[in-house]
């Protein structure tokens, strides 16, 4: 609860006891200033509560853009060490395709054999 809302509370429950005391007195201005101050409090009760409301939103929305920095920062690095390691491997697997050509035409033709067997039976 912030100044506002206190205050605004007070001065709203000030107002109620100057409305009563008017109407029990039949005098017409204590009941007037009590009604006023019932507004004006009521108001600045509300304004109080918009405020805090506000500020709690600002304290959310800072937290949530840490939590978004710090996962986007977490998955940079994590897209920047399989990409490397894509690249190793891709880089072994061309050694290995480069040193043994028979191996690899022979695997070539088999998935290429496999692929169109299997495409076959779908026409």
């Amino acid at each position: 609860m912030n100044r506002d809302q206190f205050e605004g509370g007070v001065r709203h429950l000030k107002g109620r006891g100057q409305t009563a005391i008017g109407a029990v007195t039949g005098r017409v201005r204590p009941q007037a200033e009590g009604a006023f101050n019932q507004v004006v409090g009521g108001a600045q009760y509300a304004y109080g509560r918009g405020r805090e409301v506000a500020e709690d939103l600002s304290h959310d929305g800072r937290a949530l853009a840490g939590e978004i920095e710090k996962r986007g920062r977490h998955a940079y690095a994590r897209g920047r060490e399989v990409y490397g390691e894509a690249r190793h491997r891709g880089g072994k697997a061309l050694r290995r395709a480069e040193s043994h050509p028979t191996e690899t035409l022979l695997a070539v033709a088999g998935l290429a054999f496999a692929a169109g067997w299997l495409l076959k039976g779908r026409h």
